[in-house]
């Protein structure tokens, strides 16, 4: 493994957070230099905003981001509000759907709040930045971004991206505004390098074919090396993407997700992901981590409790967390009703499904009709089953009724 010189890049590896680099030894050199100086680094991490709040599987970058701030350097949090009206099409097989300005708009203002859990935004040397690239691209004249940018690209090497060879290969439509979307990209590095000196870009893998767009057009026209630097993707041990829980996202943001479901997810992670995300969604030091991964058997369940509290606390603060964590130790060990479950508001002849799907408890009423028949559904802990079944006032106990599904999934009605 390589030895490096600079701190960022040595945290990085260590914790797992290292995919590929463009050069290695000149990104770290670059790095090393600002820790030698005290002059922070610039680096950017890039989001479209498709939705009001980032997830779980989008904070390893962030993450990176964190750790790229707590030593010192700058980080820039680049928002599309202009690449979003087209659409990343990296991983994708079909043109995303088109966003309206309000909603855009909307999305933006989500994702600012999601990185302000991790990034501190202040007027310090080192203090984040939100940059929107719609301000640099509202005023583009076609013609001359052709003239400027476009003769830098080669149409062979852009084919070659594998978000374009991708769909060639499947024989699947790309638009040409589709294609259009690396040069975009790269025009954002190259404007984040004039306006901040910004020297690097931090995303996950599936973002390099964009990254290297940027660090190429960087070489070409402003005879500059940039650097990128990429994350794995994270999956679990069945290979499917974290971040996702029951086929739902894990947001960020409370409005998207309690703080309990939050704590709940982490909880019940997988034995052989505990290691990987004490490194990626805590800052516990690296010491306490390997504690906490060698753990086996049932005291893994307290490496669990710890993952899910600190994950929590870093996203929520120390309160939510504490809270989620005494309502899972009431809900689980002493088979209580913790404080901190999802509630709704009891009405006579409630429909048991209809009250599931509210608490979130299931995706659907038809959902819910399967596990009921099942016998996956408990009211105040006693499984019930058969068609129709209605809540009444004669089901609350101390004024509400505990609804699970399985036993990990409990909400409450209360009256």
């Amino acid at each position: 493994m390589t030895q490096f010189k600079s701190e960022f890049l040595r945290i990085l590896t260590e914790r797992g957070f290292y995919n590929q680099c463009t050069n290695e030894e000149g990104f770290d050199a670059y790095l090393y230099e600002c820790e030698k100086t005290g002059k922070p680094a610039v680096g950017y991490l890039g989001s479209d905003p498709t939705a009001d709040s980032l997830h779980v599987g989008h904070l390893v970058p962030v993450m990176m981001m964190r750790w790229f701030q707590k030593l010192g350097n700058r980080p820039i949090m680049l928002v599309g509000g202009a690449t979003s009206r087209i659409g990343d099409p990296s991983g994708k097989d079909k043109l995303r759907p088109f966003m309206t300005p309000e909603t855009i708009a909307h999305n933006i203002a989500g994702l600012k709040s999601s990185y302000a859990k991790f990034i501190r935004f202040d007027d310090t040397e080192n203090g984040a930045i939100v940059a929107d690239n719609y301000d640099w691209f509202k005023d583009v004249n076609y013609l001359d971004f052709l003239r400027d940018v476009g003769t830098y690209y080669s149409v062979n090497r852009m084919l070659t991206m594998e978000s374009v060879k991708t769909r060639l290969e499947r024989e699947q439509q790309m638009t040409f505004l589709e294609f259009n979307y690396q040069l975009l990209q790269g025009y954002d590095f190259c404007q984040l390098y004039e306006k901040y000196g910004c020297r690097a870009q931090i995303a996950g893998s599936d973002q390099w074919g964009n990254i290297t767009s940027g660090t190429e057009l960087g070489r070409r026209k402003y005879d500059v090396e940039l650097f990128g630097f990429t994350s794995p993707i994270l999956t679990d041990s069945s290979g499917k993407k974290m971040g996702k829980s029951e086929g739902n996202a894990v947001w960020i943001n409370e409005e998207k997700l309690s703080s309990y479901d939050y704590y709940q997810y982490f909880r019940n992670i997988g034995d052989a992901e505990v290691g990987k995300c004490l490194r990626i969604y805590t800052d516990l030091p690296m010491d306490e981590v390997r504690r906490l991964e060698a753990l086996k058997d049932k005291e893994i369940n307290e490496a669990k409790k710890i993952l899910a509290f600190e994950a929590t606390k870093l996203c929520r603060g120390e309160q939510a967390a504490a809270a989620a964590a005494e309502t899972a130790r009431k809900t689980f060990e002493e088979g209580a009703a913790g404080g901190d479950l999802p509630v709704i508001a009891f009405a006579e002849n409630l429909p048991l499904t209809e009250a599931l799907v509210q608490l979130k408890l299931t995706a659907s009423k038809g959902e819910a009709k399967r596990l009921i028949a099942q016998n996956g559904v408990k009211i105040n802990d006693a499984a019930v089953s058969g068609e129709n079944i209605v809540l009444t006032a004669a089901d609350l106990k101390d004024g509400q009724i505990k609804l699970s599904v399985g036993k990990k999934k409990h909400g409450l009605v209360k009256g």
